[in-house]
């Protein structure tokens, strides 16, 4: 019997979402797979949102990103954020679950498809050091590196730092979202050289107001990028 094999034996594969056993590493048994919102189909191009209809080939756009004015060129998100999604995310987010981060960034980068090219840079949203600090890890950075690992994509984890510490969002409306991240995050001089004119994909965890992105794009913008497009593990959508 293969060494493998008795690893198996021992140690059988888990569900990532839940303790039941699992035909492969890193997966969703059937039970979670089926209550996982999985987006696809029709879905807004700025923000990844999944919409009623049929795909039809022409882009189109959610309420919120045709009334909001987005920095990035494109986005997408590869759950929606509730249920079996909104527990994979704070697994990873709080739950030092960076186990989670194979899966999901095999999932990142079947949503964020039409966004890639092969000269792509991927960068991740920043955390402040207090935040970091406490947390010992950005979970945007360690999505980035298994995106570049697993796609083949050059990744840049410290493109971008967050010098003002913002208060935390959870139940704060849109526009008290985005005064709050005016100018909380700028591109570190050193790294300029290393954006200016590259395509970035921009990546976060979940996806709310688009505040922390907008800002993060803006950095980038001013660091001189050719173009960003935006991709979240997950994004908050209305009436789920």
């Amino acid at each position: 019997m293969k060494l493998q094999s008795v690893i198996r034996a021992i140690y059988p594969a888990q569900c990532v979402a839940c303790d039941n056993q699992t035909e492969e590493e890193n997966g969703l048994c059937a039970i979670c797979w089926r209550d996982t919102q999985f987006i696809c189909g029709l879905v807004c191009d700025t923000c990844g949102a999944p919409l009623p209809g049929e795909e039809g080939g022409d882009p189109v756009q959610c309420d919120d990103c045709m009334v909001i004015a987005r920095p990035w060129d494109r986005g997408r998100a590869a759950l929606v954020y509730d249920g079996v999604g909104r527990k994979l995310v704070l697994g990873l987010k709080h739950g030092d679950r960076l186990d989670l981060t194979y899966p999901a960034a095999g999932w990142m980068l079947r949503s964020a498809a039409p966004l890639l090219h092969d000269d792509v840079m991927v960068v991740p949203v920043p955390l402040h050091w207090s935040r970091l600090l406490k947390r010992r890890y950005n979970q945007a950075a360690v999505l980035a590196q298994d995106i570049g690992r697993r796609g083949g994509y050059t990744v840049c984890v410290d493109a971008l730092e967050r010098p003002k510490r913002t208060k935390p969002l959870e139940g704060h409306s849109r526009d008290a979202r985005f005064a709050a991240l005016a100018d909380s995050i700028r591109p570190k001089p050193y790294r300029v050289p290393l954006i200016k004119g590259r395509r970035i994909l921009l990546v976060d965890d979940v996806m709310t107001s688009g505040a922390t992105l907008a800002a993060a794009t803006e950095a980038l913008m001013t660091a001189g990028a050719h173009s960003v497009c935006v991709a979240t593990l997950a994004r908050v959508v209305k009436d789920t």
